[in-house]
């Protein structure tokens, strides 16, 4: 398999200097499994690397799924896509069937000068397919290892599968950015991606810093002065490690009583995590200020997943 792969990344013209060309030069065709129906770590990323190509004077178009009620008013122009909701418990999630002909007609006349993937689905297979045929260079940006998520639905030896089947997808990218040094090492190691680049995150250190702690609102969620509050902070659902999380906190009141857990987030976990905590405050979904001083306001903050590349949250 790695020789045709090989023959395909020789073909392409040679990656553009995107620090030499004009911003206005620059034509981004975004693929994404979700960009606006669910909030998540990769939506926020990918609507603020659209806002930001926008504002630098650069063209992005996003081809995605949708839904009847997006979940925030996303940047940029999206083109919707056929999906199907995943099935089972997920199924505020969407599979993307492909790249149909009308949304290449799409993509054609937009003429990118670069194409961007950011999911290893049918649609992003679908979107290296017509780089190869059209000879416009792609990248991909590597958000979730997927190939951990089996491990939660009793499916766990599905897992070498799966990441084979990721080390095929991302040998077709020219390049794969991971959001962290440790995640690049990890790629590395496991053969996911040839060339892997550094994509950093960063935090807005005015919204977020210790100076949003608010004793008021911890007493306000029941939580005593001296308590320890430890944090979980995401999606409420099994592959963020929430039974990992349930069970370091147990364990450790059982030592020190006065250990408390904090729950912001919400999603369709949410009663499997209440019944392994059944001690824990949980706040649902925060956002903006909110959000800053829950963590503000919190002793410890523990992310347990291992599907997380980043744990933008």
């Amino acid at each position: 398999m790695a020789t045709p792969v090989m023959r395909c990344q020789t073909a392409l013209k040679p990656f553009p200097d995107l620090q030499a060309e004009p911003a206005a030069a620059l034509r981004v065709a975004l693929f994404s499994g979700n960009y606006n129906y669910v909030v998540d770590g990769p939506a926020r990323a990918l609507n603020r690397l659209v806002a930001h190509i926008e504002r630098r004077g650069g063209k992005a178009l996003v081809f995605a799924p949708a839904a009847r009620r997006p979940a925030f008013k996303h940047a940029g122009e999206m083109v919707a896509v056929p999906s199907v909701a995943l099935p089972g418990r997920r199924r505020e999630y969407r599979l993307a069937l492909g790249l149909p002909k009308a949304a290449r007609a799409r993509l054609d006349a937009f003429r990118p000068t670069i194409v961007h993937v950011a999911a290893p689905d049918l649609l992003g297979l679908g979107a290296l397919d017509y780089t190869r045929a059209k000879n416009i260079p792609v990248v991909a940006s590597f958000h979730t290892r997927f190939d951990t998520y089996p491990r939660y639905y009793g499916l766990k030896a599905l897992e070498p599968q799966v990441t084979r089947y990721l080390r095929y997808f991302y040998a077709r990218c020219a390049r794969v950015y991971a959001p962290s040094d440790s995640m690049a090492a990890e790629l590395r190691r496991d053969g996911i991606g040839a060339d892997i680049r550094l994509w950093a995150r960063g935090v807005d250190q005015a919204l977020f810093n210790p100076g949003r702690r608010d004793m008021g609102w911890r007493r306000a969620q029941g939580f005593g002065d001296d308590d320890v509050v430890v944090a979980f902070v995401g999606r409420l659902v099994l592959e963020k490690g929430i039974d990992a999380f349930a069970g370091a906190v147990n364990a450790a009141q059982t030592a020190n009583p006065s250990i408390r857990a904090l729950i912001i987030g919400d999603g369709p976990a949410r009663a499997h995590f209440e019944r392994a905590l059944p001690g824990a405050v949980f706040t649902g979904h925060l956002d903006g200020e909110g959000l800053a001083r829950g963590y503000a306001s919190a002793d410890i903050f523990l992310n347990p997943s291992v599907t997380e590349t980043f744990g933008n949250v």
